[in-house]
C-alpha cells in the first residue's frame, strides 16, 4: 500500500465532507439558508461514513465507497434538478457547479485510494 496517496484519499475526502457539512448546514446548497431541501447531504455522507467502516478503512474498499459516495451525490444533484428544489433561490447552474465540485472531490479521493491499494 502507499501510504502517503492514501493519506492524500482520506485528506481529500475529509475536506469534501466537511465542506459538504458546511455549506448544506451554514447557507444551504439547495435554495435559502434552512430548506430541509439540504438534509439529503447527510445521506451522502452516511453512505461515505458507513462504506468506510464496512471497508475496514482498506485501500480497495475505501475506493469503493468513495465511489458510491460520488454516486449518492449525483442522485441528490439529479433529484434537486429533476424536481427542481431550492428554487429561485438556486438555479440549475449552480447546483450543477456545486454538487459537481463535491462528485469530483469525492471521485478523486476514490481513484486516489484505488492507486494507494496498487502502489
Amino acid at each position: 500500500m502507499n501510504n502517503t496517496m492514501y493519506r492524500f484519499a482520506a485528506g481529500v475526502a475529509i475536506v469534501a465532507a466537511l465542506i459538504l457539512v458546511w455549506l448544506s448546514l451554514g447557507v444551504g446548497i439547495i435554495g435559502r439558508d434552512g430548506d430541509p431541501a439540504n438534509l439529503m447531504y447527510f445521506g451522502v455522507l452516511a453512505v461515505g461514513i458507513i462504506g468506510s467502516l464496512i471497508a475496514h478503512f482498506r485501500p480497495r474498499g475505501m475506493s469503493r465507497a468513495l465511489f458510491a459516495t460520488a454516486f449518492a451525490q449525483t442522485s441528490v444533484a439529479t433529484i434537486t434538478l429533476t424536481a427542481q428544489l431550492g428554487y429561485p433561490w438556486s438555479g440549475p447552474l449552480e447546483l450543477m457547479l456545486l454538487n459537481g465540485f463535491f462528485i469530483a472531490l469525492f471521485a478523486g479521493s476514490a481513484w486516489l485510494f484505488r492507486r494507494a491499494a496498487h502502489g
